[in-house]
């Protein structure tokens, strides 16, 4: 287990039951203010969400100028309109994030709501400014009915339309509600609103809701329409059936309420994409082929005519046939055009455009000049053929074909494609000017990015690398990549997630992706595993090692947001996981063994991908599994602390089980081997993986094992990279070293040779692997920890650790988001002298380890603790502290 959560399970017990109030002030307290009010209020992590379901999860920033300032109290009141609807009173409690509101809210209805909080000697802040949140819709709510066209083609594209007359009544709050299999785009009034996707099983589907109040007019005809996309079974999604099912309610001032639904007064009709092929094999996406001569132009406006059109097939009333459930979104997209950063004209008279990195995108290719019937192509692509044309083969685009077709009418005409995929380059057979040419770059939404800058520029480069392949690998889902396999598979996701949780404080994408795989467990799994990937076209599939990934993660994303909610519906999940290791213990060597699961090369555990570095895939007690599963049992240990449940049965097995691998899977010199072979006889190898997981899992602290993995270089592939980086966590020469070198495998080598993009295996060029893998960026986390030094060690950053490194850096500054606000870390070190500026947020305690025992100088307000292995420790709370040390 990695130092940071040995931290945090003994800060977890402490941090979640301990109200402030009746802890005496700390030696850092001084003269009191009364606090400021509450700032960035959201709830569920969104700051104004349209579909909350259940109670609301309540969240804010509490404010104070005072050093070492706590929240002791909370009091929330939820309004409507003028009225207030719920109060909580007066609640004494430290607690700031996922605070539970009242659950008898009526659905599809708009809320205020404020808070004001109290401080360590019980004065009261003003009430913070009003925010505001809708609740959701139940499935009886909708009222309305699945539409399709009727149709057999495999790739579905179809325009819906409706328009409707809107009251004199001026508008108070207009809303639409969406849901579709599997893509839509939201049009009112002729223009582009929302875009959403729900690549997922019908009865665990998704909706929007969004607020088109500004679009339509009192008194004027509007028009509601989408344009929607089903294709299938593929890499994340499942089959299903093709279907829109819509909602608009519109308020008017004079009490009145005007809802249209999705019914047979809807008119439908095909939408102008010629299907054609697949790109490739495995995510399923074909190639999009536009026909501009039959595009409906004005289709999304009032006053089209569209007597051509059909009436739609009706389903149902929502639920209906497969669709038998709808929950909010949580997670949401956001889209920012981009331009290309150069533009070349070829000989050819075609142009290729250079957007400057690996892009998820969708080009979009303005054509001032059409002629009817006139074919143009493109073609998307991640590296140039030596001729300077955009490179189409397999080896260079991951067997996936990038081209797209489009045929022009006369005139002005703009073609926007509707799937992203992953690409740098775009030509274009046509003479279109740079300023005509952009893409529309897709992520999953974010609210915040860490800032972080050190005296070394290269692991400046690789955290700027890490933390965009993050981003751009979370989309819907988390993503293998955003070009050929865009499934969320179990490995890819804990490993992005470490990534945008940390570095682009996400929470809502990782919740969702966590709970997809809780009900992987209920849909597939009666023996605790769950699917390698989740939702997917293929149905039950399991990877064991990556169902042993699964408590890890959930108890990172706990630590990091405090979010008991999801812990507590994980936890039988990871029970379940618990149990399922557990079965496979062999007595008669305390080892799992054959861990049942996962079929040809991946049979009994995936260890690492694409390359194992020699691991000794023979062994039928495989070191790496067994330490996983070291890993699954303190993971639920802490859950089960942290819920307040018996913890005993999992520590007991967990210390059991470490006894056994440390007694039968080491050499003679304590370094681990890879496993027991079929016969008992000890593996002959000894693999980096084996030894990294060792000392990142607690396993040893013995400095042999820790001398081995860093004497290996890099022999871990981007999937389980993050462990080595965690196993050198107390060697950041090693750890600069491995990020930074050009010339072995590694994220150096990926910058030296023009990537902008983490690859899937440090061999991707030369083996055709992916050039656009998000899991590779995982390390974020650990750049943020052990070379910024900052880490959280407590739920919901209740309490963090601020420990720069002792060598291989000589200054680092950054700020990171945390639940409890950003933390601000600044250090520099010059000859003997190293200075540490932290601004912690309030409620929130730190930890400042100091690689020191010389004397200190401290500016602020701050505890010295101690000094312990070279390291001076003091202790502090909110507001700036500065530590000067040395001559």
């Amino acid at each position: 287990m990695r130092r940071r959560f040995l931290t945090a399970l003994t800060a977890a017990g402490a941090a979640t039951t301990a109200v402030a109030a009746l802890m005496p002030a700390p030696a850092w307290a001084g003269a009191n203010h009364a606090p400021q009010a509450p700032t960035r209020l959201t709830v569920g992590d969104q700051t104004r969400p349209l579909n909350v379901e259940g109670g609301p999860a309540f969240g804010w920033l509490p404010r104070d100028v005072d050093p070492g300032e706590v929240q002791t109290a909370y009091e929330i009141k939820v309004a409507q309109g003028d009225r207030t609807v719920w109060d909580s009173g007066k609640v004494g409690s430290s607690q700031e994030s996922y605070v539970a509101g009242p659950t008898t809210l009526p659905h599809g209805t708009s809320f205020t709501w404020t808070v004001r909080t109290w401080d360590r000697t019980g004065a009261a802040s003003p009430w913070a400014k009003p925010a505001a949140f809708d609740t959701g819709l139940a499935d009886a709510d909708w009222q309305a009915s699945w539409i399709r066209r009727t149709t057999g083609e495999k790739d579905d594209y179809t325009y819906a339309r409706k328009e409707f007359a809107v009251g004199r009544s001026p508008i108070v709050r207009a809303r639409a509600y969406v849901a579709a299999s599997q893509q839509y785009d939201l049009h009112v009034n002729g223009r582009l609103v929302d875009r959403g996707a729900a690549f997922s099983y019908p009865g665990e589907g998704y909706y929007k809701a969004v607020d088109i109040t500004r679009l339509l007019k009192p008194g004027e005809t509007a028009a509601v329409g989408a344009l929607y996309h089903w294709y299938g079974a593929g890499q994340g999604r499942p089959s299903g059936e093709p279907g829109l099912l819509m909602r608009v309610v519109v308020d008017h001032a004079d009490g009145t309420r005007q809802v249209i639904v999705t019914d047979d007064s809807w008119k439908v009709a095909r939408a102008n994409w010629k299907t054609t092929k697949y790109r490739n094999g495995d995510g399923r996406d074909y190639i999009e082929d536009i026909d501009g001569t039959t595009e409906p132009l004005g289709w999304d406006k009032a006053g089209f005519d569209d007597s051509a059109w059909a009436a739609p097939q009706v389903v149902g009333a929502h639920p209906a046939g497969v669709f038998t459930h709808l929950q909010d979104q949580e997670s949401a997209l956001a889209h920012e055009t981009v331009h290309p950063v150069k533009v070349t004209k070829l000989a050819s008279g075609a142009v290729v455009a250079d957007f400057g990195k690996i892009i998820p995108a969708v080009p979009v290719v303005r054509l001032r000049d059409g002629s009817k019937d006139t074919a143009v192509t493109m073609t998307a692509g991640y590296l140039l053929a030596a001729d300077g044309t955009v490179s189409n083969s397999k080896h260079d685009n991951q067997t996936t074909d990038l081209t797209y077709g489009y045929t022009e009418r006369d005139g002005d005409q703009t073609v926007r494609y509707y799937t992203y995929e992953g690409f740098r380059y775009l030509q274009i057979n046509a003479d279109v000017p740079a300023d005509d040419i952009s893409a529309v770059v897709q992520h999953t939404a974010v609210p915040s990015k860490t800032r972080l800058r050190t005296s070394n520029s290269a692991v400046n480069a690789v955290y700027d690398l890490m933390q965009r392949s993050a981003l751009y690998d979370s989309q819907e889902q988390f993503l293998d990549t955003p070009t050929r396999e865009k499934g969320q598979f179990l490995g890819d996701s804990v490993d992005i997630s470490l990534a945008t949780m940390s570095g682009w404080g996400e929470r809502r994408l990782t919740r969702k992706a966590i709970r997809e795989f809780v009900q992987s467990q209920t849909r597939y799994w009666t023996d605790g595993r769950l699917n390698a990937v989740y939702p997917n076209g293929d149905g039950k599939r399991d990877i064991p090692d990556y169902t042993e990934m699964f408590p890890g993660w959930v108890w990172e994303y706990y630590l990091q947001s405090g979010d008991t909610g999801t812990l507590s519906q994980s936890y039988p999940v990871m029970t379940a996981v618990a149990d399922y290791v557990r079965r496979y213990i062999d007595p008669s060597t305390g080892l799992v063994t054959k861990l049942a699961g996962g079929s040809g090369s991946y049979l009994n555990g995936i260890i690492d991908w694409p390359n194992r570095y020699g691991y000794d895939t023979a062994a039928v007690a495989r070191t790496t599994v067994n330490e996983l599963a070291v890993d699954v049992l303190n993971a639920t240990a802490r859950a089960s602390k942290a819920l307040g449940k018996d913890p005993s049965a999992y520590e007991r097995d967990a210390a059991t089980l470490t006894t056994a691998i440390n007694g039968r899977l080491r050499r003679a010199d304590g370094v681990y081997i890879d496993g027991l072979e079929s016969d008992g006889s000890q593996s002959t190898h000894a693999s980096q993986i084996a030894n990294a997981y060792a000392v990142a899992f607690g396993l040893t602290s013995d400095p042999k094992v820790g001398d081995y993995v860093a004497s290996l270089g890099l022999q871990m592939s981007p999937m389980t990279v993050h462990w080595l980086m965690a196993a050198l966590a107390d060697r950041p020469d090693d750890l600069v070293t491995r990020l930074t070198d050009p010339n072995g495998l590694g994220y150096g080598r990926i910058l030296a040779s023009g990537g902008t993009f983490t690859w899937e295996s440090w061999e991707a060029p030369e083996t055709g692997d992916s050039l656009s893998h998000g899991w590779g960026a995982s390390p974020v986390i650990d750049v943020q920890q052990d070379l910024l030094g900052v880490a959280v060690t407590a739920p919901g950053a209740a309490a963090i650790r601020v420990r720069p490194p002792a060598s291989g850096l000589t200054s680092a500054s950054g700020t990171v988001p945390t639940q409890r606000g950003d933390v601000h870390v600044s250090w520099h070190r010059s000859g003997g002298k190293i200075t540490v500026s932290v601004d912690v947020p309030v409620n929130v305690t730190a930890e400042i380890d100091l690689p020191t025992t010389g004397k200190v100088k401290v500016k602020g307000a701050a505890d010295y603790v101690g000094q312990t292995a070279g390291r001076t420790v003091y202790k502090t709370g909110s507001g700036p502290v500065t530590f000067t040390a040395g001559s």
